[in-house]
């Protein structure tokens, strides 16, 4: 995918009309006249006339395309940050580093998804959060290397585009970038009958963000003693929901019916956005005047759960030894447990189990750390030690789930 392409504002991806060079299509349309209406972009209209098929016959409503993307500008402008101003219109969009305060940075690019929570969001009729979902995902993964994230971009792909489905979608999006403090600046609609069944769609996301050069935290600092501190997630996040809707599935649930942990119906419960930790994060890592303020590396816990991603950010001479009785087991995940029987330890590579982000700490610098993030509005808690990896041990042990 070209540049250009990558940065096109949302638009009907269809609806484009491949243009000729124009003495070569002028002796064309003189001599084959029938052509006319297919090469002229002003002639694909919404309507049909006579016999011909227009766009919308093929499933193709270009009319409902530009109705979201004026439904939409506002609210990308509402993301608007220093280097950016977020407007929708051209083919591409600049953001200007210097205006954002760099000096010499490095770029840093996420991309993701939300995976199979859209199900439960097509089922339930719910889509005004799964766009903070697809921001958490891609921003995340920025924070923990130190970057604060600058633009968003978004892919939205369905079969037949419903405008108000999908100003509520974007509306998530805008939030979630608010939270994360980068621009939306642009993305793509792309209405393809034939390619989802009924009203499913589906979602990508695409973050570049920066962090000036000798800043970046790769977790190269790490070593045996230091501390991990855990953030709590605000529930299942967007990982694991293959195994959530089975569950939901086997026990016979209906998303509108009230949830057995929570106060609210199954289908809102389960789509409880996931939580975003720019903020909280870059403000800890940028408490000391050393590289990482103490942080010497983070972990978004997103599919692997816990043993899979905390390692990803480790020396491999250590390993993280966790203590599951450390914080409180949120109620989603007790009734996930039980219901299904699900072992300990496939819970803790599968979801995040109550922590969504975890930060390696300086021990000297633990107290201040942590005071930075609860100040910030998260809930912390001291979950393990960095140790001596032995053996063929992994790198991530989780004990004491017998509370679980």
């Amino acid at each position: 995918m070209t540049i250009a392409k990558a940065l096109t504002i949302h638009r009907i991806s269809p609806s484009r009309v491949r243009r000729r060079p124009l003495k070569t299509a002028l002796k064309t349309l003189l001599s084959q006249p029938w052509l006319i209406a297919q090469n002229r972009e002003d002639a694909i209209t919404s309507g049909t006339s006579g016999n011909s098929l227009t766009y919308r016959d093929a499933g193709v409503d270009i009319d409902a395309g530009n109705a979201l993307v004026e439904a939409i500008k506002p609210l990308a402008r509402g993301t608007a940050r220093a280097g950016s101003d977020a407007g929708l219109g051209g083919f591409g969009a600049f953001f200007d580093l210097r205006a954002a305060g760099y000096q010499d940075p490095i770029l840093v690019a996420t991309t993701d998804g939300v995976g199979t929570k859209l199900k439960i969001a097509i089922e339930a009729n719910l889509h005004d959060t799964i766009g903070i979902d697809l921001v958490a995902m891609c921003v995340n993964d920025l924070v923990v290397q130190g970057a604060e994230p600058l633009l968003f971009l978004d892919y939205f792909a369905s079969g037949k585009l419903d405008v108000a489905q999908g100003r509520a979608i974007i509306a998530g999006i805008a939030d979630g970038c608010k939270q994360a403090g980068c621009a939306l600046v642009g993305g793509e609609t792309a209405e393809m009958p034939g390619m989802y069944a009924g009203g499913d769609y589906d979602l990508a996301g695409f973050a570049v963000g920066a962090v000036e050069r000798g800043r970046q935290i790769t977790g190269a600092t790490v070593k045996l003693g230091d501390v991990v501190l855990g953030l709590a997630s605000s529930g299942v996040h967007s990982n694991g929901y293959s195994l959530v809707r089975k569950v939901v599935s086997v026990a016979g649930l209906d998303y509108a019916k009230p949830a057995p942990f929570a106060a609210q119906p199954l289908g809102q419960a389960l789509l409880t956005p996931t939580r975003i930790y720019v903020k909280s994060c870059l403000a800890a890592i940028r408490a000391s005047g050393s590289p990482g303020g103490g942080v010497k590396a983070l972990a978004h816990i997103t599919g692997g759960g816990l043993l899979e991603n905390i390692p990803r950010v480790l020396p491999p001479e250590t390993m993280c030894a966790i203590d599951g009785a450390s914080w409180p087991f949120p109620p989603v995940f007790a009734w996930l447990r039980k219901t299904a029987g699900i072992d300990a330890q496939e819970m803790a590579r599968t979801f995040n189990c109550g922590i969504g982000m975890v930060l390696v700490v300086e021990p000297d610098r633990v107290a201040a750390v942590r005071g930075v993030l609860e100040a910030a509005g998260e809930r912390v808690f001291a979950i393990g030690t960095i140790e001596a990896k032995r053996g063929g041990e992994p790198g991530c042990r989780v004990a004491h789930t017998e509370k679980w």
